[in-house]
């Protein structure tokens, strides 16, 4: 083994005990993030070497303390113009149900919010939509593969009917129409609900909120260019606001000066 990969492993090994769950394409993205000059080979390597692989199966801790049936849809052009929304059921240790309202930005990959409440009306829902509004603008369209009361409800229809937001619910039992929110859903479980023993809900609101800015801060997007989410939002609006600036003529000739011809 070469001497300068000995720092290089110790920090794989320091990244897969703080993201259990990530591979090593994920870990590579981390590592160039972070100043390392890496590509694939190089990680891949002493990845084998060390017997790094993901767990099969997760142990939870407890803490102390479009096809042709597809639904017509826009793809989502720029960030705020598409959310998803769904709803996540979970249970704590000592058998209370709770329940989560999950809402991405389509473009971004962000997650906007994850509400965690015993029970979620359509009153909530209006009330997380307000606020949403209020910090980020009001999108263009509103998905969901939820076909629950929260979000059918006719008040909530008729809300966003008045500010002139489209909608659109899948059809029943077709996870597929609605791709972006299910990859975030099996991530999050994945990530977070599968290793977690939440005793409460203040206790798994916490962790929850610690796991939703780990990942739009740091977890590295493969179909972002290994980018974040945040860091892909911040570069698509700066791209955006350049873009809207007023185009100069370049290399255009001077206009003539025309002078009175004397008398």
């Amino acid at each position: 083994m070469k001497e300068d990969e000995s720092p290089l492993i110790k920090r794989i090994l320091q990244l897969m005990a703080e993201y259990p769950r990530f591979g090593y394409r994920r870990i590579m993205y981390l590592l160039r993030s972070a100043g390392w000059r890496v590509n694939v080979k190089r990680v891949y390597r002493p990845w084998r070497q060390e017997g790094l692989e993901i767990p099969k199966k997760t142990i939870k801790r407890r803490r102390l303390g479009s096809s042709e049936e597809g639904i017509v849809r826009r793809r989502a052009e720029h960030k705020d113009h598409v959310w998803s929304v769904d709803f996540i059921c979970d249970r704590t240790t000592n058998g209370c149900s709770l329940k989560m309202l999950v809402i991405i930005d389509e473009f971004t990959r962000e997650c906007i919010t994850l509400e965690v409440s015993r029970k979620l009306s359509s009153d909530d829902f209006i009330d997380v939509l307000v606020d949403l509004f209020a910090m980020r603008g009001v999108p263009k369209f509103i998905w969901s593969d939820n076909n629950g009361p929260e979000f059918i409800a006719r008040r909530v229809r008729g809300f966003l009917e008045s500010i002139e937001v489209g909608t659109s619910c899948i059809e029943p039992g077709s996870p597929w129409q609605n791709g972006y929110v299910e990859s975030f859903n099996s991530n999050f479980r994945d990530e977070c609900l599968n290793c977690e023993e939440f005793t409460n809900m203040q206790e798994e609101r916490v962790i929850i909120k610690e796991w939703r800015q780990s990942y739009n801060h740091c977890r590295p997007h493969g179909s972002l260019d290994g980018l974040t989410t945040a860091a892909f939002a911040s570069r698509s609006a700066t791209l955006t606001a350049v873009a809207a600036l007023p185009t100069l003529k370049r290399h255009s000739k001077p206009e003539p000066i025309t002078r009175p011809i004397p008398s």
